[in-house]
């Protein structure tokens, strides 16, 4: 039953179903549980810092239910989507009603979307990268897989990172940066792999052209079949599904920079450069994104065998809580400024 434990991702789709189909009062149920309920459940339920042995390493790597726990996002974000896009092009609603089944299927996308895509992006096979980058589909942030694998992966904790948040930088300042750098960081990733296997930009090797052309054929689809009722739900949709991922992106690094070593290189990445959280309600909405420290350590090792090490930085919340604080600054400043190393505080 234990390894059944992420069934629990599927409440926010699941809430977000019923916001969808009932509409009315219950439209913001989902931002609601997400970012209200979670959050006071992490403060009742303890934190869970225990790491598994060797032995159940193996056991839980032979076991396929944890990669169908994840393929099984890909049916439910789809399906909500384009159930959210019928149900507003086609049903009589007033705008605060529409403006909530936005925000709700946006957290779908962000959490069961782009979340689970980010865990299936670093897999070896093809097929799970395939569903990985279909997952990124729907919030229009295809580049991510790019941008994410050869760019944040390998600047992580540095100032030439777009998904590295600056000490004292807030997280509205952090989504245009974020946002802005990564896309024009993943055409250069994209024109540097070109170039190394001396292919021109035209090559039908360049996956920036074909994600461009991927997601307009999404758009232009939803808009001719459902009109431009359709068309802004999706794209809107999109954004809040892209803003929650920069908010975990500006959280998970907050302020945590790499030091030069005396060659002038940044040191290796390490447990220390990323913001670790062992509140098990987080852990387990976010198949254990917030192990993040051990998740760069070895960015191969799958969700549910990653460890808690000590000398990561922990958060004082879960990420979800912690999400919240963000969007206020000088609490979140308050907070979290004094937990930064100070050889780590530049501005």
């Amino acid at each position: 039953m234990k390894d059944l434990k992420y069934l629990a991702a599927f409440s926010i789709p699941l809430v977000a179903f019923i916001s969808v189909y009932f509409k009315g009062s219950l439209v913001f149920l989902t931002p609601v549980f997400a970012f209200v309920i979670i959050p006071l459940l992490e403060l009742i339920f303890p934190v869970d810092t225990k790491n598994l042995t060797s032995e159940d390493v193996d056991n839980r790597l032979k076991k396929k239910v944890f990669d169908w726990l994840l393929y099984l996002n890909i049916p439910i974000v789809y399906g909500l989507v384009f159930f959210g896009i019928y149900e507003a092009a086609n049903t009589v609603i007033e705008t605060y009603e529409l403006v909530g089944m936005i925000i709700s299927v946006g957290i779908v996308l962000g959490v069961n979307g782009i979340n689970v895509a980010h865990e299936l992006g670093h897999r070896q096979a093809t097929n799970e990268r395939f569903l990985g980058k279909a997952l990124l589909l729907p919030s229009l942030y295809m580049h991510f897989f790019i941008e994410h694998n050869f760019g944040h992966h390998l600047n992580a904790a540095t100032q030439e990172d777009p998904a590295t948040a600056r000490y004292n930088q807030t997280v509205y300042s952090f989504w245009f940066t974020s946002i802005f750098r990564q896309y024009v960081g993943a055409w250069k990733i994209q024109n540097k792999l070109l170039k190394t296997n001396n292919q021109s930009f035209l090559s039908v090797n360049n996956d920036m052209f074909w994600y461009t052309v991927l997601q307009l054929s999404y758009l232009t689809s939803v808009f001719l079949v459902f009109g431009h009722i359709g068309l802004l739900f999706s794209i809107s949709a999109g954004i809040i599904g892209v803003l929650l991922l920069e908010s975990v992106n500006y959280i998970e690094h907050y302020g945590l920079l790499r030091l030069k070593t005396k060659s002038g290189r940044y040191e290796r990445v390490k447990e220390m450069h990323s913001w670790n959280s062992n509140h098990v309600i987080g852990r387990i909405v976010l198949y254990e994104l917030t192990r993040h420290s051990h998740h760069h350590f070895k960015s191969s090792k799958k969700y549910q065998v990653l460890d808690c090490h000590d000398e990561s930085p922990q958060m004082p919340f879960g990420y979800p809580t912690s999400m919240v604080l963000a969007m206020l600054p000088p609490l979140w400043f308050r907070i979290m400024n004094k937990r930064v190393p100070k050889e780590m505080k530049i501005i």
